[in-house]
């Protein structure tokens, strides 16, 4: 070996360690690549390039090779043409012509009666068949990957849904009898709703009508104290409306992705107001809306400086006594973690666990899942590393996409071609007053929990040690809803399978906001209300649960109930209002300053 050999160095040496110097010049050239996607996803909506060109990669080379696939194709689309011209031909004759189609579930665009007369009926079969043959197309050929055949469905749907015929003026009956009606002023009208719309989003101001709902005026009204503020959170205790309480206090941990007053909406429809009212002692989180300065913020930052630092906060005002925890989408999911970490080191404080609308399992994450997998997660990470947080019109994009019918396209009909106005409810104003998430927080959800499902797992380190879901004892009441599109109930129904506590799951109608805002009192929900504990036999969630029960009404009455069971009988006295003596004294009345941040 000649000398030079001798004294190279090798594969596994020290010398081939990068010096901090080295590794911030190597830094420097991934910098570059997080730059040029960040520049990208202002063209693209947020959405890679690269991850839907490998979804139609895969789902077209596959289709290519598959004879069999194309040939059925064909015979479809042949007994579809036959099926619509039989159809046409019925009309025509002036026969009641069944439909040879119908929507589906939800899709409530071909609803009216105009849609029934010729030539409209036509148009809106031939569209329905049409939707149906292209799911077809994408679906079920062989050898795709299952989330680029998602990918490729729902694209091809979103596609489909821009030339339906009711996004069409002249093809949209309930459109051209408005015209009719007006004489044109519809367009006219529509189009001042447009410039008054581009108007506002141009300038970050609120959709109209949402300056009737002001927060601390209109909504998040119940009366209370900011007792806790730190960097993160502003911890909030309501007013007694009680001469006597329960003992044990309630901690709500709200969503962080929407303000927390989703649950203190208008006074009839609050349910912190109904809690306050039926004698409980309330305390809920309001987080702060985070800024370029915050994006290194982890989530065990918010484990931390929220879920833990509340609790803290709870037991220095209401000493001695065990905490009804209530988590809300996000919130639970974290609040699930903290119980766990706290189940591992045998800290017992919390009495109960209440999950609404959240997912500890994300191996079915519903139709979210299009957008996370390794190539769109890098693609979102560089958007949010150039800016420090994922803004809110990033967030509100994806989610319009999942609902594009409801969100994008019967507004573009109702407001622009009708040149009407949805009138504004509450909830809708806070739809509208979103948040920020910080880079590291969501970067670490988005593949920790969604895309490795390290919670699920028992693989979820906190502080050094798991934060397995299996430890936890306490009761669980877990409400999930039936047209939730962020966190299916048959996801959030898997809480049942993670761990052996006893647990009551609530099967609920409406979506992931609506669900939960149930006030009691209300007309009966379109499904009635489910509940079982399937504590021991846990029934399959393909159906609602063989061993459940139905019931009409909100589910608060039926929560409020449960919470009575676990909590002790006697009422007390009211605590105080913060604690002065232990650095509590209150700092501001509700609703804080935090959810005032734009």
């Amino acid at each position: 070996m000649s000398l030079p050999e001798r004294n190279a160095p090798r594969p596994n040496s020290t010398s081939s360690v990068p010096t901090e110097s080295e590794a911030l010049g190597l830094e420097a050239f991934r910098s570059i690549d997080r730059m040029r996607e960040a520049l990208s996803a202002q063209f693209s909506g947020g959405l890679s390039p690269q991850a839907l060109a490998l979804a139609f990669f895969d789902w077209s080379i596959h289709l290519a090779a598959a004879p069999g696939k194309r040939a059925e194709l064909a015979y479809k689309a042949t007994r579809k043409a036959n099926r619509l011209l039989a159809h046409l031909a019925a009309c025509r004759l002036g026969a009641e012509a069944p439909a040879c189609i119908e929507p589906l579930p939800g899709d409530d665009r071909f609803s009216s009666e105009g849609w029934r007369q010729f030539p409209y009926n036509v148009w809106s079969q031939a569209f329905l068949l049409n939707q149906q043959w292209w799911h077809n197309v994408t679906r079920e050929v062989p050898g795709v990957t299952p989330h680029h055949e998602d990918v490729v469905s729902f694209t091809a749907r979103q596609l489909l849904d821009m030339v339906s015929p009711a996004n069409i003026p002249f093809a949209n009956p309930d459109v051209v009898a408005k015209t009719l009606e007006t004489g044109g002023a519809n367009f006219v009208e529509g189009f001042r709703n447009w410039l008054e719309d581009v108007g506002r989003q141009s300038t970050g101001r609120p959709p109209v009508g949402a300056e009737d709902f002001v927060v601390g005026r209109d909504v998040a009204v119940t009366p209370g104290k900011v007792v806790y503020r730190n960097h993160l959170i502003e911890l909030i205790q309501y007013a007694p409306a009680t001469e006597t309480v329960r003992p044990e206090p309630i901690l709500i941990v709200p969503a962080w992705i929407m303000k927390y007053y989703i649950l203190d909406l208008s006074p009839q429809n609050s349910l912190i107001r109904h809690l306050v009212a039926q004698g409980h002692t309330v305390f809920c989180i309001s987080w702060r809306n985070p800024t370029e300065q915050d994006r290194d913020l982890g989530l065990d930052d918010y484990r931390r400086l929220g879920v833990m630092a509340a609790l803290d906060a709870v037991g220095a005002i209401v000493p001695d006594r065990a905490i009804h925890a209530v988590g809300y989408c996000l919130g639970g999911t974290l609040l699930s973690i903290a119980a766990a970490a706290m189940a591992k080191t045998r800290d017992h404080r919390l009495a109960s666990l209440t999950l609404l609308a959240a997912q500890t399992d994300f191996t079915e994450p519903g139709e979210l899942a299009l957008f996370i997998d390794p190539s769109q997660l890098h693609f979102l990470e560089s958007m949010m590393w150039n800016r420090g947080y994922l803004s809110a019109d990033q967030m509100a994009g994806a989610f319009q996409l999942l609902r594009s019918n409801d969100l994008i396209w019967s507004r573009l009909v109702h407001d622009y071609l009708m040149g009407e106005r949805t009138p504004m409810i509450d909830l809708m104003a806070w739809n509208a007053d979103s948040t920020r998430m910080p880079y590291r927080m969501h970067a670490e959800y988005l593949r920790r929990l969604y895309l490795d499902n390290e919670l699920a797992a028992g693989r979820l380190m906190v502080e050094g040690r798991p934060a397995a879901l299996q430890n936890i004892r306490t009761p669980l009441f877990v409400v999930g809803t039936e047209r939730d599109h962020v966190a299916p109930w048959r996801s959030v129904y898997k809480i049942h399978y993670l761990t052996d506590a006893d647990v009551t799951f609530v099967l609920t109608s409406g979506g992931p906001n609506a669900g939960p805002v149930s006030e009691a009192g209300r007309p009966p929900p379109r499904l009635p209300l489910a509940t079982g504990a399937p504590h021991g036999a846990r029934p399959c969630p393909a159906g609602r649960g063989e061993n459940a029960t139905a019931h009409d009404g909100s589910w608060w009455t039926s929560w409020v109930a449960w919470l009575a069971t676990h909590s002790a009988a006697e009422r007390v006295a009211p605590p105080a209002m913060g604690n002065a003596g232990k650095g509590l004294a209150p700092l501001d009345d509700a609703p804080g300053t935090y959810v005032l941040q734009r």
